[in-house]
């Protein structure tokens, strides 16, 4: 994949660490090279936090992690959607999708793909779809949310991406109950997705539009 013509790449994580989970040693490649890397994340997911958690946890989590991947912190965009509703906030997703277009104007923009099954993550895809319909868009890959996943698109990596998404991850301590948050995990769907491409290591996308 030629990333000559990429400047800028936006991600969209319905929640915050979705970006680190799916992409995040793609987000240190596109930072290692000098792309311009946004990130934004749609809810601080008060009602999943456990309990004693300050409400604005997941976005100091998301801060330090941005810094690790190389994102700048002012390239981080936040909203205040209610965790496991999104389907009944659609339009205002949208709307705000569109004025986040405006103002990033992306050549990128990664997603969730259109098979996860999570009703924030299906919401994100599709008004994603709707307001990024004339750039390049590829759908991420979550496991644990998928039945099915079309994995036609891989990002080659280094161990040391690898190794940096982990560093990233490590500073969503409110989520270390999760039984994914696992560094042997990821190691192994990341030399997984290598294989399948003759590399090191990998991220899959689903590849929804690519423009040349």
């Amino acid at each position: 994949m030629d990333f000559q013509d990429i400047k800028k790449v936006l991600v969209l994580a319905p929640h915050p660490d979705d970006g680190e989970f799916s992409s995040g040693g793609t987000l240190k490649r596109f930072c290692d090279l000098g792309i311009e890397v946004h990130y934004a994340a749609f809810s601080p997911c008060i009602k999943s936090l456990p309990e004693g958690l300050a409400h604005d946890t997941l976005w100091k989590e998301l801060g330090n992690a941005a810094k690790i991947l190389g994102i700048a912190q002012e390239n981080i965009s936040t909203y205040d959607f209610p965790v496991r509703d999104f389907p009944e906030h659609r339009q205002a997703i949208l709307e705000e999708l569109i004025v986040l277009k405006k103002r990033v104007q992306p050549d990128l923009v990664l997603l969730p793909n259109s098979l996860d099954i999570h009703q924030d993550h299906n919401t994100i895809h599709k008004e994603g779809l709707r307001a990024f319909k004339h750039t390049r868009i590829l759908g991420y890959e979550l496991p644990w949310n998928n039945l099915n996943f079309t994995n036609n698109c891989h990002i080659r990596l280094e161990r040391d991406h690898i190794q940096a998404k982990m560093d990233a991850l490590k500073c969503y301590q409110s989520q270390n109950f999760r039984n994914y948050m696992d560094p042997e995990y990821f190691f192994g769907l990341a030399k997984t997705r290598g294989i399948q491409i003759n590399a090191n290591y990998a991220e899959a996308f689903e590849l929804i539009r690519w423009i040349i």
